[in-house]
């Protein structure tokens, strides 16, 4: 029977033995909480930043709803993830070789936990979402409603997102530009196109982590029917254009220091120094599966070390704008 024609009906029947229940160690390894900072944590931050800079409006309460929001949405995307790649036969013991990363394959739980824990994760993010809405309008909402319509296209529907050349685009702008339009939207009460712009070190990023991952799995998504980025054009191909983006993210912060801030090599200078040993790394790995996991580790540090020069120079125009002497800025 091919791998895509296992159904969650037949996976619940196979084997013998007692059902394992669904621990909280095995839900928290289900949101998968390595991938937050990168991908939820620092997007929703941005557009805190970036109401704080363009309005001098960020309430510390509504933030932290607002960071909440987006990593239970997360959390939710990687569960169903994991869900969908499961009961269709896509992971197994022979192409998932971490345990803590594969829950549903090393575990004996029923699947339906597992989905019923990302639904949960949903109501769970619905909560805070109405006390943002009760607070900033609607223009949050549909951020929120875009968001949750690209989560259940990109694993639940006939045919989904992560069977196309299109996860890595689709992830990084939902995830890298709609979680800080959401956030500035929510923290302000208006919606400002411009955010998207700024956020493409953001976009780039997240891409890269999705990229990553299909990079590194290539050799299981290919005979899975999966045509994602990587699988059309290669490994080597497909390393090449990931480095091209990674260089890409870190002109697109030096650029935008440029225009908007005033001012660039001494605002990013020290997280991207401190990140040189990571993007040599990131350099030099050639991605196959057996790199999994240090790939992910490399390109997850190395987004945070880039996010890092970006954030310091947000914070450096907000502190130049507080103290009154604009004139600064290009001193720095």
């Amino acid at each position: 029977m091919p791998a895509t024609e296992y159904t969650e009906k037949k996976i619940s029947r196979a084997g013998t033995g007692q059902r394992q229940k669904l621990t909280p160690l095995m839900a928290l390894r289900l949101a998968a909480p390595h991938t937050w900072p990168p991908a939820s944590i620092t997007p929703a931050i941005l557009g805190a930043l970036l109401a704080l800079d363009f309005t001098g409006r960020s309430p510390i309460l509504l933030t932290a709803a607002l960071i909440l929001i987006a990593v239970l949405m997360q959390s939710a995307a990687n569960t169903f993830n994991d869900y969908y790649d499961f009961i269709k036969g896509l992971d197994t013991r022979e192409n998932s070789d971490e345990p803590e990363d594969a829950v549903l394959v090393y575990n004996r739980i029923n699947p339906a936990a597992a989905r019923g824990l990302a639904l949960g994760f949903l109501a769970a993010a619905a909560l805070p979402g109405l006390y943002v809405v009760l607070l900033s309008g609607p223009a949050p909402l549909i951020a929120g409603l875009a968001g949750a319509a690209v989560l259940v296209l990109y694993s639940a529907s006939p045919l989904p997102i992560s069977f196309l050349p299109l996860g890595e685009l689709v992830s990084g702008f939902t995830m890298g530009g709609l979680i800080p339009f959401g956030a500035y939207a929510g923290l302000t009460g208006r919606s400002d196109p411009a955010v998207i712009l700024f956020s493409i070190p953001c976009i780039i990023g997240v891409g890269l982590v999705m990229m990553t991952n299909n990079l590194c799995d290539i050799e299981r998504d290919a005979p899975a029917g999966r045509k994602t980025l990587p699988v059309l054009l290669g490994r080597e191909r497909a390393r090449k254009l990931y480095l091209l983006l990674f260089l890409l993210m870190v002109f697109s912060v030096l650029l935008i220091g440029i225009i908007r801030f005033g001012f660039t090599v001494l605002g990013t200078l020290p997280p991207l120094i401190a990140g040189l040993p990571l993007f040599k790394r990131l350099f030099r790995l050639t991605y196959v599966h057996s790199q999994r996991a240090l790939c992910f580790k490399t390109v997850i540090l190395s987004d945070l070390a880039v996010y890092g020069a970006y954030f310091i120079m947000i914070l450096m125009h907000i502190f130049i704008q507080l103290s009154g002497k604009e004139e600064w800025v290009w001193l720095l």
